[in-house]
């Protein structure tokens, strides 16, 4: 079938930056056909009026763990809660059951907030991918790998066996695609570090694993070897084109040129980092230097949303604030973060990140007839400065209409809550012995 959507601001991000007032975009069930200002002459099987709305492509969230759905709101202000409670909660509570329902209901959170994309890590990552698989999203799954007896694991490092597992099951799927994901600089070994960047390199997917992100880790790298972890993993032949580096909160100017040498991409998650008072990543810096930089709200239970609008507030006002300049980072930039720029971070910017003739046709159609979306004089800034999730009115993922009217199309919201809730029993049980840590 073939869709028109009409009469938007169509906000491309393609390399040529067109943004077309008044325009039109028309795809099918894989890709768009044809995009441009005015009207199209070309026929349709459906016609969108978009009222005057801003579509643009749909949007990528580089870094999340999208399961922890349950941890929200627990224990927001508990200092080091991930030693002191996350991690023995997890082991205690999380169940393949769990975390399938927790993943489809953060994926209508998800496509509800115009989110057409995703990289998750956790564990259960096999019922994660069949998650999202099912719901229509395009998703990176990669299961972790720790140091540590884990939910899906009695045997430390049992996370790499399970990792390749996935890559074996889901690879060559056209929207769901599995990576290697160690935990973090800190938490694997460097031998186990080296061996899931030689999976990764085996089967020819994505690396990921959180870098500079907390301050005992900073110090444990100065302290044993003399560098930073960003230096370790260089000298470790784990960093390339390949590796998403997450977090990067504490970077120096010498590893975001060994970012630049090497390839490496970085995750930004500004609402966790903020949150946990970690710091702020020096983007600027890093974009300055050629470093390709995506944005992640990180999980539910850091960032405590899903919505990549928050996000990218964010990064705009601490950013600012950082370098203490008011022009610095235009609107225009920071939404490349959300789309395109998050489409190279995954290797897929052939495929998505822009609304360009032969790319999928993942796309996010935004009302401005609320309160909070006139006038629009930048469509940019509109997106950065004053959108919001419930402004997302639809939402595509490969042609395929998944929001329409800000109602999910082939999902209940209600009943995926109530399936989350009723597989919750077991963990609110056990979470009571944790509370007087939270």
């Amino acid at each position: 079938m073939r869709t028109l959507i009409e009469k938007a601001a169509i906000v491309t991000m393609d390399e040529n930056e067109n943004m077309w007032p008044e325009g039109y975009v028309l795809f099918d069930e894989e890709s768009i056909l044809a995009v441009g200002e005015g009207s199209c002459s070309q026929e349709a099987d459906l016609r969108i009026d978009g009222k005057g709305g801003i579509l643009m492509p749909g949007m990528v969230n580089v870094h999340s763990h999208i399961s922890m759905m349950p941890f929200r709101s627990m224990g927001d202000d508990c200092p080091d809660r991930l030693r002191r409670f996350l991690f023995p909660l997890e082991l205690a509570a999380m169940t393949p059951e769990l975390v399938y329902a927790a993943a489809r209901y953060a994926v209508c959170e998800l496509l509800l907030s115009g989110v057409t994309s995703v990289l998750d890590m956790y564990y259960f990552e096999d019922r994660v991918a069949s998650a999202c698989e099912e719901m229509g999203i395009r998703a990176w799954v990669g299961e972790t790998v720790i140091g540590q007896e884990t939910c899906d694991s009695k045997k430390p490092y049992g996370g790499l066996a399970l990792c390749e597992e996935l890559i074996r099951k889901w690879k060559g799927h056209d929207r769901i695609h599995p990576l290697v994901a160690p935990h973090a600089t800190n938490t694997s070994s460097p031998e186990m570090l080296k061996a899931a960047y030689e999976l990764a390199e085996k089967y020819q997917v994505p690396y990921t694993l959180h870098v500079s992100e907390m301050d005992y880790e900073m110090r444990y790298f100065e302290e044993q070897y003399g560098k930073t972890p960003v230096a370790f993993l260089q000298e470790l032949g784990v960093l390339g084109k390949s590796t998403i580096a997450v977090h990067c909160i504490h970077t120096t100017d010498t590893d975001i040129q060994i970012f630049a040498r090497t390839g490496t991409k970085v995750a930004h998650c500004p609402g966790s980092n903020t949150k946990a008072g970690k710091g702020i990543c020096p983007v600027l810096d890093m974009r300055g230097a050629g470093v390709s930089v995506g944005v992640g709200t990180d999980g539910p239970s850091s960032g405590n949303t899903l919505d990549l609008f928050t996000q990218l507030k964010m990064i705009a006002c601490f950013q600012k604030t950082k370098y203490r300049d008011r022009s610095a980072f235009p609107a225009k930039e920071i939404v490349a973060l959300g789309t395109m720029e998050g489409a190279r971070v995954l290797g897929a910017e052939k495929e998505i990140g822009s609304i360009e003739v032969g790319k999928r046709a993942d796309l996010v159609l935004l009302e401005t007839q609320s309160a909070n979306m006139f006038p629009v004089y930048n469509p940019y800034s509109v997106i950065v400065y004053s959108a919001n999730a419930s402004n997302v009115d639809s939402v595509w993922v490969q042609g395929r209409q998944l929001v329409r009217g800000h109602q999910l199309v082939e999902a209940d919201l209600t009943a995926e809550r109530r399936r989350l809730w009723l597989e919750m029993a077991e963990f609110q049980k056990q979470a009571k012995q944790y509370q007087n840590e939270i």
